[in-house]
């Protein structure tokens, strides 16, 4: 469960923190393209991390054709996410592992709070019309509420881009408070959806707004915008959320979502995450990978670690 300690009021809205966010492109990705490759990581710490990605995975499903045995089917992976005989054959065979979430539509949240019972796995819901955001704003915070009230424990929402797109912060601020206080006890991430942005100052403004609005969480991407989590865009959401935790105290957690697949590409961001924030945002309290196919492929590489070789990837299917 999420601790305490991480739960966001928000502050009054301060555009004069926004008047220092200017972001060098070149800078950014000068800095992104050296992230896991100026020192190897050697194969325990290449274990390590792939273990704690998998417990920071948003298991994922937000497909039109999604059944309630589909959601039935991805919460027993949100248990038990490797397999028994894999974590034997690593030496890890006690160790309890599960994923940091199970995200779904408002309409599967019964299903997959009935499906966790008992397992400490929340369920997450995108909400306040996902993924466009453009429902009447009473319609978006009837959605945040009922989706709480059926057990979500975590409300991704996403905001209006015209807000970002014309530097109308103060109704970007107001906007978010308004979801921050529909959601009521139920953790919130901010989903920015930084590729309709226009630049990477318009992130980072758009990243301590909805901060100081009251997110618990920042997340990229819907996972259905032309581009999606990047590393440059994610360097500039982080180091956001470092300056503001200087200013105020309160760590935000941060969610990279949308073409995420492999775990080397997990392991770059969590090396990424490490450098920059620190140790204690390497846990699912303050760090989710937004993800639909990244745990099969941490599955596979655990499992060329425990024998050498790979199985049929059916085994790894999900779906």
């Amino acid at each position: 469960m999420i601790s305490e300690h991480l739960v966001n009021q928000g502050t009054s809205f301060h555009p004069d923190w926004l008047d220092g966010i200017r972001v060098n492109k070149s800078a950014v990705e000068r800095r992104t393209s050296t992230v896991g490759t100026r020192r190897s990581v050697k194969k325990v710490s290449q274990l390590a991390f792939m273990l704690k990605a998998i417990s920071c995975i948003d298991l994922t499903t937000l497909a039109g054709d999604d059944t309630e045995g589909r959601v039935k089917r991805l919460c027993l992976k949100a248990r038990s996410p490797v397999s028994q005989d894999i974590k034997e054959a690593l030496g890890i065979g006690d160790l309890p592992l599960t994923t940091g979430a199970i995200c779904v539509y408002h309409e599967m949240v019964p299903t997959a709070v009935a499906a966790l019972k008992g397992s400490g796995v929340p369920v997450a819901a995108v909400s306040t019309g996902f993924p466009a955001g453009l429902a009447p704003m009473e319609t978006r915070l009837e959605e945040i509420k009922r989706s709480v009230e059926a057990g979500a424990a975590e409300i991704d929402i996403v905001i209006t881009r015209a807000h970002v797109l014309s530097g109308n912060w103060e109704a970007l601020y107001e906007e978010v408070k308004a979801f921050k206080a529909a959601c009521g006890p139920a953790l919130m991430k901010s989903i920015l959806a930084t590729g309709e942005h226009g630049n990477l100052t318009q992130v980072g403004k758009a990243s301590m707004v909805a901060m100081q609005a009251g997110a618990d969480f920042i997340k990229t991407s819907t996972g259905m915008e032309g581009v999606n989590a990047t590393l440059p865009v994610s360097l500039v959401m982080i180091r956001q959320i470092r300056d503001f935790y200087e200013r105020t105290g309160i760590k935000i957690g941060y969610k990279p979502a949308g073409g995420i697949k492999t775990a080397k590409d997990a392991v770059v961001y969590l090396t990424l995450i490490k450098e920059e924030l620190g140790r204690d945002w390497l846990e699912p309290e303050l760090f989710r990978f937004g993800a639909s196919s990244l745990l099969g492929d941490i599955e596979r590489q655990l499992e060329y670690h425990a024998t050498g070789g790979y199985s049929a990837s059916y085994r790894h299917a999900m779906g």
